[in-house]
This record gives C-alpha cells, sequence and structure tokens, in this order.
C-alpha cells in the first residue's frame, strides 16, 4: 500500500454504483472519505434516476465486489442468465448460450438493491459520511474544492478537500470543468444514436412466477429496433424497447396514440403483448431518454482530481458492460494504489492504463447493438456461435475464447483492449471459413481449432 497518506481527505462526488464501491473500497484502505449525492437517499425515498432498473452483472463487475468482500452477498440478489432466447416475428424461439463452459453465465440484477448494498456498507464506517439531496454545481480542480447546493438550506457552499473524485456519471460536473481549463488540452466527444429507450414491465403471475423463461436475456431482434427482458427477483421482467426517434419504419415519434401503441406490437411483438394487460399506459406513461457514448482524455487534472466510470467513458448498454466497466475501474485504481507514492502518479497511471480499453468497450457495445438487432437472426451468426460452443465446451481458455467471453468471462488480465482485438479477428477469421464453406459445424473438433487459430493469426498479422 504506497500511497499511504491516511490524512488526505478524498471528495467523491456522485454516490451511484461507481461511487459507492469507490468510496467504500478507500474506507477499507483508511482514508476519510466524504460523498456528495444530488438525489434523496434511496433507501429512505423512491428515487427515479432515468435509469435502467436492472442490469446485467458478469466477471469484470463481480471482481470489483469481491475486492470489497461482497461477492457472496450480491450473487443473492442475482438471477443467472445463461444465455439469449431469441424470439422471431413469428413467435418462434431459440437458445443461443453466452458460453460452452459451466458455470459461465451473466446476472440479472436490480440497480437499486445493488446500490443500496453499497451505501448499506460504506455507512458501515466511521470515516465515510454521505450527503444527499447536495448537487455539485461548479469544481475548482486546482484547489480540490467544490459548490454545491445544499438542500436543507437553500444555498451555495463549498466543500474543501484534498482529492475530488468524479463519480458523477454521464453528465459528470467534475469532467464539465476539465473540459474548461486552459492549462492543458482536453479532449472531448458525446456521441448519440439516433436511438432511444423505453421500458416495459411483465408482471409476474398471481403467484409470483415468471410468466416466460426466467434464466435467459430476452431478445426480440427486429433490425432497426429490439426489445429485449431480464428478469427481476419478484417474478417480473423489466423490457427494453430500443427505436429509432425518426425516420424510414418503426419510431418512437410515429408511435403515438393506442391504436398506432396496439398496431405495432401486435405486428412485431405479439407473443409479448399477453403478457402486459397495462402495455398502453405503461408505453404513454414511461419516457424513451436518448442513448450516447462519452469519450474524453485525459482523465486527470493537477495532481488533485480524476474521473472514472460513465463520467469520464459512458457507454451505451448493448455489451452489458457499463457497470462491470466502472466497477473494474476501481479495481484497477486499487491497484494504481498500491504501485505508486503519490496520488498525482497514481492518477496518470491509472488515466494512461485504462483509457485503451474505455474506447475499446465503448467501440464494442456499439457493435454488439448491430449484432443484437440484426446478426443473432442471421444463420451464419448462428453457425458461428454452435461452434464457438462447441470449442468452449472442450478447449480451455488459453486455446480459446469466443469475442463474448473474452469481454465477459475474461482469464485475469485480459483487458477490454485485448479482447476486442483479438475477438474480432476470431469473428471475422469464423465468418470468413463458414462463407468459402472452409469449415462446418460438425467438422473435426481439433481440425476446427487449427483452422479457426491460423485465419485468426492470418487476421491480425494483416492489422498489424
Amino acid at each position: 500500500m504506497k500511497t499511504t497518506n491516511k490524512k488526505t481527505n478524498i471528495l467523491i462526488t456522485g454516490a451511484g454504483l461507481c461511487g459507492s464501491l469507490l468510496g467504500l473500497r478507500l474506507a477499507q484502505r483508511g482514508y476519510h472519505v466524504d460523498i456528495l449525492e444530488k438525489r434523496p437517499d434511496m433507501r429512505k425515498a423512491v428515487v427515479d434516476g432515468g435509469r435502467s432498473i436492472n442490469l446485467a452483472l458478469s466477471d469484470r463487475g463481480l471482481a470489483g465486489l469481491k475486492l470489497v468482500g461482497l461477492e457472496e452477498k450480491v450473487r443473492e440478489l442475482c438471477i443467472p442468465m445463461h444465455g439469449r432466447l431469441i424470439h422471431d416475428v413469428d413467435g418462434n424461439t431459440f437458445a443461443s448460450n453466452y458460453s460452452g463452459r459451466e458455470g459461465e453465465y451473466i446476472n440479472s440484477i436490480s440497480r437499486e438493491e445493488l446500490n443500496k448494498l453499497l451505501l448499506d456498507e460504506a455507512d458501515k464506517y466511521e470515516d465515510v459520511q454521505i450527503d444527499f439531496d447536495d448537487a455539485v454545481t461548479s469544481v475548482d480542480l486546482k484547489n480540490a474544492s467544490v459548490t454545491y447546493h445544499d438542500s436543507e438550506t437553500d444555498t451555495e457552499k463549498e466543500w474543501k478537500s484534498d482529492i475530488v473524485l468524479g463519480t458523477d456519471g454521464a453528465g459528470s460536473v467534475v469532467r464539465k470543468a476539465m473540459m474548461k481549463q486552459r492549462d492543458f488540452l482536453f479532449s472531448h466527444s458525446m456521441n448519440w444514436l439516433p436511438h432511444g429507450y423505453k421500458e416495459l414491465n411483465i408482471p409476474p403471475t398471481e403467484d409470483g412466477k415468471w410468466r416466460i423463461e426466467k434464466n435467459f436475456l430476452h431478445i426480440w431482434p427486429r433490425g432497426g429496433f429490439m426489445l429485449i427482458a431480464l428478469p427481476n427477483l419478484d417474478g417480473s421482467f423489466t423490457l427494453t424497447l430500443f427505436m429509432q426517434y425518426d425516420g424510414d419504419g418503426p419510431a418512437f415519434n410515429k408511435i403515438k396514440t393506442d391504436q398506432e401503441i396496439t398496431d405495432f406490437f401486435t405486428t412485431y411483438f405479439k407473443d409479448v403483448m399477453e403478457h402486459i394487460p397495462d402495455l398502453i399506459e405503461q408505453y404513454h406513461t414511461n419516457p424513451a431518454p436518448p442513448l450516447g457514448t462519452v469519450r474524453c482524455s485525459p482523465w486527470t487534472a493537477y495532481g488533485t482530481s480524476l474521473i472514472m466510470g460513465d463520467a469520464a467513458h459512458a457507454i451505451v448498454p448493448f455489451y452489458g458492460q457499463g457497470m462491470n466497466a466502472s466497477f473494474e475501474d476501481v479495481v484497477v485504481f486499487d491497484k494504481m494504489l498500491d504501485q505508486h507514492e503519490n496520488w498525482s502518479d497514481a492518477f496518470d497511471a491509472f488515466s494512461k492504463t485504462r483509457k485503451p480499453d474505455a474506447d475499446a468497450i465503448a467501440d464494442l457495445a456499439l457493435d454488439n447493438f448491430v449484432e443484437m438487432r440484426d446478426s443473432v437472426a442471421n444463420p451464419n451468426f448462428q453457425l458461428k456461435r454452435q461452434i464457438e460452443m462447441r470449442l468452449e465446451a472442450v478447449f480451455a481458455k488459453a486455446e480459446y475464447q469466443s469475442k463474448y467471453s473474452l469481454v465477459t468471462f475474461p482469464e485475469e488480465g485480459i483487458s477490454y483492449r485485448e479482447a476486442m482485438l483479438r475477438g474480432r479477428a476470431q469473428d471475422k477469421a469464423i465468418l470468413w471459413l463458414l462463407e468459402n464453406d472452409q469449415i462446418k459445424v460438425e467438422d473435426d473438433i481439433n481440425d476446427l481449432l487449427k483452422s479457426i487459430q491460423q485465419k485468426t493469426e492470418e487476421v491480425l498479422w494483416l492489422r498489424g
């Protein structure tokens, strides 16, 4: 533990998933931590943060929870999802497992319940103070101080600290303060998809059971748009409709009346309609917020401040890695504190190490949007997945992992960037071999592995 000055006062902006995990870990390391959160305490009030209700938790995120000793507690809040269950327009389904190996699956978990658990655990430490309903309005990065709106007195106040850690989400005030600096070059982009998302709910049966298979992530791919469903512990499912706002074909701004909603779901999602008795009301009531990707650099300023999580690298949700990437940030940052003598060096090392991985998972998430809405219904994609399942069932991770497994169930030390580079090359190799009749699903398993490895190395070599 090289960064040893425990008298350092640390201020974290944002008590969401990343901020609460980070605060907990720093408290475990012996630091005094203050956290300012603009929303009410979700443990005492119903909070509508405009965020997805449940999330996909996988190995990278679990590593962050293991770091703070909460992996087993969190697993009690999870529902395992072993693969995708694809629904076609006619109501037919087929399953596509996430991995060919035993024990590799992702988990559906309530964002709120996980956040509450992290807050409860952080609150157990005397050196952690969490203030809710206090919105940070500006940040003085050089002096590590923030101005915030105190809801109790309805006044603006200043909070002076030694270190400011911004985990305040995609709209980060700390990141915006970095953008305003003139002492260094700060690159920033926020790219919006032409699509938004609308959440709906399938209620449980009268006896509290799930109306559709609970141990899958359900997908209704329809080309330019899609519907997905994740299970909840109470027997319900959270549905998310991803669709463009405008343009040719179905779009949010063209589906507004009761009849238009009914016609749309009858045409494209008939097997879902029977499970949502109040579909019309839900559709009208629930918003359709946008989907965007935040990229920026650097993530640190003046040796006094650092951003991480969505504040540094918000991504679209199509790989189920947003929370996992944020939790992995905490793991990597924890290692940087072990390796460096001061905060400035730890911040710089974290930013340089993590930025390429953040860019990689952002790209992969955008790629997966196309795959989920289009490719999963493609025959060659299905054949590719069958081959990958065979390979993963027989060979060790060191010999073969699909792109999805490299991202979601990595061996220790496999970064997002490594997963992207090798995974993309493997995908290209397998699809080329299939399209050119060089391999078949039923081929000898050793021959399959050899052909795919050789072609993958060719692709990697050509890409330099």
